[in-house]
């Protein structure tokens, strides 16, 4: 036996050792990999949650939820609030994602949908998305001038976002619930989408010292606050407030280990259901483009 070819059993990490061990396709539920374990979603909410309370004998309205305030939405359970919360990155990954409004929603369905990319770790390069396209619309490379681009090319870019996408550990700190109940809260892993352009760029700014310093993310905790802004409208949105601590050094354990491997199971699953879409779509897209360049050809030649 050739022991250079051996590795270790993980029985915490079933994704990577099924692979491993040739059972990885056995099951009926293998190739649903839109069905993926779904994580915790880490976000802002920037709206006031209102609620009743009784005050002298009457019913009134009281804020419950601030806006503001950094929530955690667990899967089929409840979300969880906090104003202030710290993070441990164990990975981050690039995307573009575009909302699409449906016009002749009807009450109770669905607004929209979203057109999403698959994760890489460079927005460098064409990204497949699940509309059998690439980047969401996005035109490839470097744009010059944006303005002498088409209106209706101007229009797309705008609706396209780039999103940082953070994943880690999250510990809430003086975290409530819905009801404003104080709660107790265990460290949790996390997703969080950040599409906002100045959030996108400010959040970053962590990760860039880290690479300039030469740590590894998942070895130091960033702290979140958040950063009231206003609208034209006098509304409110909040931007987070990232700071790093570098102050003190984690050390990674046997549990981060299969926590980080999680993660990347996660990330491939997603990135192979985009690919899936992406397969069925490509004919359909392809259909559309040459529809368009026969009506361009036909107008041309009609003038």
């Amino acid at each position: 036996m050739d022991n250079n070819n051996l590795i270790t059993i993980d029985t915490n990490n079933y994704e990577a050792m099924a692979k491993a061990m040739g059972i990885a396709g056995e099951s009926s539920k293998s190739s649903d990999t839109k069905k993926t374990q779904q994580l915790p979603r880490f976000r802002i909410n920037h709206s006031p949650i209102m609620g009743e309370t009784t005050m002298n004998g009457k019913n009134v309205n009281v804020e419950i939820v601030e806006g503001g305030t950094y929530k955690l939405e667990i899967p089929d359970g409840e979300t969880y609030y906090s104003k202030s919360a710290r993070i441990r990155p164990f990975m981050q990954r690039y995307m573009y994602k575009r909302f699409v409004k449906n016009v002749n929603a009807k009450m109770g369905e669905p607004m929209g949908i979203y057109h999403k990319t698959v994760m890489a770790d460079s927005l460098n390069l064409d990204l497949k998305d699940n509309q059998g396209g690439f980047n969401c619309g996005k035109p490839a490379g470097y744009i010059q001038d944006f303005k002498a681009l088409p209106t209706q090319t101007q229009d797309l870019i705008k609706q396209i976002k780039r999103v940082r996408v953070i994943f880690g550990l999250v510990d809430l700190l003086d975290p409530y619930n819905a009801k404003g109940e104080s709660i107790s809260f265990e460290t949790t892993p996390f997703i969080w989408e950040i599409d906002n352009r100045d959030a996108f760029k400010d959040v970053g700014k962590p990760f860039a010292k880290l690479a300039d310093l030469r740590r590894l993310p998942i070895q130091h905790y960033i702290g979140l606050e958040t950063q009231e802004r206003k609208l034209p409208n006098g509304n409110s949105f909040y931007l987070p407030v990232a700071t790093l601590d570098v102050s003190s050094t984690i050390e990674t354990s046997d549990e981060d280990q299969v926590i980080f491997g999680d993660f990347i199971s996660w990330i491939h699953n997603y990135n192979q259901y985009i690919v899936n879409e992406w397969d069925s779509n490509v004919g359909s897209r392809a259909d559309e483009d040459m529809k368009d360049i026969v009506e361009d050809f036909v107008e041309v030649d009609a003038s």
